[in-house]
């Protein structure tokens, strides 16, 4: 009975959070460590930091796979899957449904106003969640300066999987010599690299192979979802599968519909093969993200048991954070652009800041309807 309780407890607060979380990873990491962290206390701030390092060192979408070992952690496997599921599911459901609309009308619906208040908001609600992480983050001098170098270096477009693995590598090397043990064995935990695999781009758009498709693409996509796009431009749009048109129209939709930017492949594949080449699509992106963490959730305690893993994880931690930063600002620049989104911006930082407790749920509610009714003046 107690552990149902769990999966409900689950299961309703990522729906929420499928149905509110726009904005992007750095958003939904936002809100997960506000609804996690602060409200519930299910896990300590420096857990949650782990996971969000482990999450960067996997193929896939950062915030569906820490959402993925949120449930892990609370429910095992079980709450792995209703976890994940939850959060992917609303996204999938209303990218279809615009998938279909663009099918039938040949235009997406115009939802303007009411994203350009959001998106000042969304930036206010990961200011205030990236606040206590970098405060637990920045425990030493070392870990300061790496976290200065990695925010220079993601302001300047430097991937972040190389901003990552970068700062774990320095770490380790530095904690290897101040421990004068540079063979040191790592408790049995190895460091885990990821290389894109070749193989042999798309011929056609049966099911069978798109699913293939897509599922390599979750297997070895890191980087966010403008990422995403690129890969999907050089496997779909070059080989004549897909329109260019239709690729950006999967990037708007991606865009303005909560929860995870991946869901974009809904769009993509029900434009190639109906509501199974949608389906297909999906299962295929997602899939590996929940293998990769029921394989990685378990070695992240280890982890931090482990003298030099727990300076590479301290390392990654702070460079999620630097990273998570440099995406904030590039979302403010490209923002905060007139007198109204500073306005909703500023609004949704004071209360933000100074009332913890409001739902970050009504901070974007709000920012939607500010954004609608200062559009109108």
């Amino acid at each position: 009975m107690h552990k149902n309780s769990e999966l409900k407890e689950l299961s309703k607060l990522f729906l929420k959070l499928g149905f509110i979380a726009f904005g992007g990873p750095a958003a939904h990491i936002a809100m997960m460590q506000d609804e996690v962290v602060t409200k519930r206390k299910w896990m300590s701030e420096q857990h949650f930091l782990d996971l969000i390092g482990a999450t960067n060192l996997i193929p896939g979408p950062n915030s569906t796979e820490l959402a993925i070992h949120i449930g892990n952690e609370r429910a095992g496997w079980r709450g792995l899957l209703v976890a994940g599921l939850c959060f992917i599911l609303p996204a999938v459901f209303i990218t279809g449904l615009f998938a279909w609309l663009y099918k039938t009308y040949g235009q997406l619906p115009q939802l303007q106003a009411f994203i350009y208040g959001i998106k000042p908001a969304i930036i206010a609600i990961i200011l205030a969640a990236v606040f206590p992480l970098a405060k637990k983050s920045l425990k030493t001098v070392t870990l300061s300066i790496i976290g200065v170098v990695a925010l220079v270096l993601a302001l300047f477009q430097v991937s972040e999987i190389y901003v990552m693995f970068g700062a774990g590598l320095i770490a380790i090397a530095l904690a290897a010599i101040r421990t004068r043990k540079p063979g040191a064995t790592l408790n049995g935990i190895s460091i885990l690299t990821f290389t894109k695999l070749g193989g042999p781009a798309l011929q056609a758009v049966s099911n069978t192979k798109l699913f293939f498709s897509f599922l390599k693409i979750g297997s070895i996509l890191y980087g966010s979802g403008y990422v995403l796009f690129a890969f999907l431009d050089t496997e779909l749009v070059a080989k004549g599968l897909l329109s260019r048109q239709q690729l950006i129209d999967a990037i708007a939709v991606g865009q303005f519909t909560p929860g995870p930017v991946f869901s974009s492949v809904t769009f993509i594949g029900y434009q190639m093969n109906g509501w199974i080449g949608a389906a297909v699509a999906t299962i295929g992106i997602f899939l590996p993200s929940f293998v990769f963490v029921a394989l990685l959730n378990p070695l992240v305690r280890k982890m931090r048991n482990s003298t030099l893993m727990a300076a590479f994880l301290d390392a990654v931690n702070v460079a999620s954070v630097a990273v998570i930063v440099a995406v904030c600002f590039e979302m403010g620049r490209d923002t905060i652009t007139d007198w109204r989104t500073i306005v909703i911006a500023l609004v949704s930082i004071i209360l933000t800041f100074g009332f913890r407790k409001v739902n970050s749920a009504l901070v974007v509610i709000g920012g939607a309807l500010l954004g609608y009714v200062l559009m109108l003046v």
